[in-house]
């Protein structure tokens, strides 16, 4: 059975989304002439400042672009549904950004970001640009603590690009910069849970099946298998079952301060975000945790699946400067931009 979406055309969908984009948020972006997939901040990049260029595949809207702007990301190259931005949009975001103090390459933890982001570092390099990359490894349902090297990159993107733009808007320096976005990457941990599947726009199909009284808890954000399919069960014990995984593997020390991620898949409702949360605050008083600042709605989708994730990240007093840091991007602000 196919499903419904509001698109003209499945193979248009990424470009048309595009110029929505741009048609709304005139004053945080622009795309590059002749490179209409390399969306670059109107106020961000500057003169001895590290740029910061994330990417991905679309359908994870306000992933990546989203966090465009001031104070965050310089610029993203968008690529097609679940699949990675081509080199040549990369180069063309890097080119646009560098001001002389060095590019940072972000994104998630992915085979073909990491070939195509490597392949454009390589040809920027000829081309005498300094570019460096850290790749978001947040998803503890992906791989065990000690290969967190071969983790996904999911939600807590959020919280380490927002760490890593706050770091070159301060103008810190090119290792500084590194030091922070891989420190903020090594405090961050998401788990998910998928309630139904998605489809893609060119395919109308869903892509993957679930039973209408299932869950699949840790699924990728593009349908990848999880930890275990179980049967569907109250929020609290679906939270529990997640914040025990992300617990067990942050090993967060009572007292410490935490940022909260409570992210939507793409269909979940706010109602049902917001009772996650609650149990969220409940679970971590105990633990004697302490919530900081919590973000609660889409940030990290999967078009439109059901499901939600829950992201801890573990501040000290350096990460939560940088997180408090004002942004002001295209789908998302935080405090007051100067």
């Amino acid at each position: 059975m196919k499903t419904k979406k509001l698109i003209n055309d499945g193979g248009a969908a990424v470009d048309e989304m595009l110029e929505g984009i741009l048609a709304a948020h005139p004053d945080h972006l622009y795309a590059i002439d002749g490179s209409p997939r390399s969306i670059v901040a109107k106020h961000g990049p500057r003169d001895g400042k590290v740029g910061l260029v994330i990417g991905g595949g679309s359908g994870h809207e306000p992933s990546f672009l989203g966090f465009v702007g001031k104070g965050l990301a310089d610029a993203a190259a968008v690529g097609n549904v679940f699949a990675s931005p081509p080199p040549d949009p990369i180069i063309e975001c890097a080119k646009a950004v560098d001001h002389g103090a060095g590019v940072l390459f972000m994104y998630g933890n992915y085979a073909g970001d990491v070939m195509n982001f490597d392949m454009a570092a390589e040809m920027l390099a000829m081309d005498d640009i300094d570019v460096r990359t850290v790749v978001t490894t947040d998803d503890v349902a992906s791989a065990p603590r000690d290969q967190r090297e071969k983790r996904r990159g999911v939600a807590g993107n959020v919280f380490v690009f927002k760490a890593a733009g706050a770091a070159c808007d301060l103008m810190y320096s090119f290792d500084e910069v590194e030091r922070v976005a891989r420190k903020a990457n090594d405090h961050t941990f998401t788990m998910g849970v998928a309630l139904s599947p998605c489809s893609l726009p060119q395919t109308l199909r869903p892509n993957f099946e679930i039973g209408g009284d299932e869950m699949e808890v840790g699924m990728g954000i593009h349908g990848e298998p999880g930890v275990s399919r179980e049967t569907l069960r109250p929020a609290d014990a679906v939270t529990d079952e997640l914040l025990d995984a992300i617990l067990k593997d942050a090993n967060i020390a009572p007292g410490t301060r935490v940022a909260v991620l409570i992210n939507s898949l793409g269909s979940t409702p706010l109602m049902e975000l917001y009772i996650i949360m609650r149990r969220v605050k409940a679970r971590l008083d105990e633990a004697g945790l302490i919530i900081h600042t919590s973000l609660v709605g889409n940030y990290c989708t999967s078009l439109e699946m059901a499901g939600a994730s829950v992201t801890l990240m573990a501040l000290d007093d350096e990460l939560q400067t940088l997180i408090d840091h004002p942004c002001d991007c295209a789908m998302f602000r935080s405090g007051k931009v100067s």
